[in-house]
């Protein structure tokens, strides 16, 4: 969206109703505990509101479909908290969450400018234009965003139609890593884009200038600005990448077997170990050489990409149990942590197949392979008691 400077304005002041709005609406109901009753449902929350806005002239300046449905969104998170779908709702805090939601006639008042201008009718504030990257769709509600960059984005409501099936029967593996985003079992190697090396080398010099910078200066303001635009850059090449490769793999295999990884644990920052001989001490718990693997598993977007597969090809995308596939030859079935040479090349010791490893995974995948559902016992156990590991997987 490009909104004028006194829109612009005016729009930050309804995402901030709607931001003390939700997080009024978050204190209430985080304030339950057994002894008391139920806490406040839509119904009695927006009597409340009512009253507020009788009171406090600030808030009755705002406009009240911008506030109850803000009331309306956090009543549906809750329901999906409870329901196990969806995270706890957590706090919104000013420059992070900044948007808010319209619902009713006011969303289905969209004007057509040209081949790639329209406006939309925002309460209390009027016509304000955006540009069409794609046709806008009937939908009854659209939501307002602005990010840490500061731009303006409008998106409607609307379930995009699915991505047919090629029904050729074609089933493809996809093998996640660092060094290689994603690897099919086609033998066809990704690389999510990432930043590069003077976007790197800027990143350093802007986070060594804020941290010279006293808070709340103006000069802070513009190099954290700054800073949330070389992460918005990097973000939005990669949510390009990861939008083409998906629709392509749906397009194009009727199967897409992923590994059946939990990247959110992945990437978990380690707990603290405290030191028994010294108390409020700590020992070493390999934070800081973890925070690499962290950041080179996040920059590749392993758990986007599955998501908007899942998304796009509902029912068509298996998991398979990851364990072991890279050691295990596609040819034979041999497992042994001696045909991982290097990161990249992959030599059986068995029968001698050598391809790179990403891509042998990859075959593992496609077959459905998980070598430690058919083994009894863990072939590093194995490895412990005699010399070499049996030939079969």
């Amino acid at each position: 969206m490009y909104p004028t400077p006194q829109q612009e304005a005016a729009l930050l002041e309804h995402c901030g109703h709607a931001r003390y709005v939700w997080n009024l609406a978050l204190e209430q109901w985080s304030m339950w505990t057994r002894d008391k009753g139920p806490t406040p449902r839509y119904l009695e929350q927006a009597r409340q509101l009512t009253e507020a806005r009788a009171v406090f002239s600030w808030l009755r300046a705002g406009s009240q479909t911008v506030q109850q449905q803000a009331l309306r969104d956090f009543d549906q998170a809750t329901r999906n908290f409870y329901a196990g779908t969806h995270r706890r709702p957590t706090w919104r805090r000013a420059g992070q969450h900044e948007g808010f939601r319209i619902v009713g006639g006011q969303a289905t008042r969209v004007v057509k400018l040209n081949r790639k201008w329209a406006a939309a009718c925002v309460p209390k504030i009027g016509w304000v234009r955006f540009r069409q990257s794609r046709a806008v769709p009937d939908a009854k509600s659209y939501r307002i965003t602005c990010d840490r960059v500061g731009r303006w984005h409008i998106a409607f409501a609307s379930i995009p139609p699915l991505v047919p099936a090629p029904a050729t029967g074609e089933v493809v593996g996809v093998d996640r890593g660092v060094a290689v985003s994603a690897a099919l079992s086609t033998g066809e190697l990704l690389l999510c884009p990432r930043p590069r090396t003077t976007e790197q080398r800027r990143l350093k010099q802007l986070q060594r200038r804020m941290a010279r910078c006293h808070r709340g200066s103006n000069r802070r303001r513009r190099v954290k600005a700054a800073i949330a635009k070389l992460y918005a850059r990097a973000r939005d090449r990669r949510r390009d990448w990861v939008e083409k490769v998906s629709t392509d793999l749906a397009r194009r295999f009727d199967i897409i077997r992923v590994e059946d990884l939990r990247v959110a644990q992945m990437t978990k920052r380690p707990k603290p170990k405290p030191d028994p001989g010294r108390p409020s001490r700590y020992l070493p718990n390999g934070r800081r050489a973890k925070t690499g693997l962290h950041r080179s598993i996040l920059i590749n977007a392993w758990g986007a990409l599955v998501r908007r597969l899942a998304e796009k090809a509902p029912g068509r995308v298996e998991k398979v149990h990851a364990a072991y596939t890279s050691l295990t030859c596609s040819s034979c079935g041999h497992c042994a942590p001696e045909n991982r040479e290097s990161q990249a090349v992959f030599r059986c010791v068995a029968c001698g197949y050598q391809a790179n490893a990403d891509v042998n995974a990859a075959v593992n995948i496609a077959a459905g392979r998980a070598v430690s559902a058919r083994r009894e016992t863990s072939p590093w156990v194995s490895l412990k008691r005699e010399p070499q590991l049996p030939t079969s997987a």
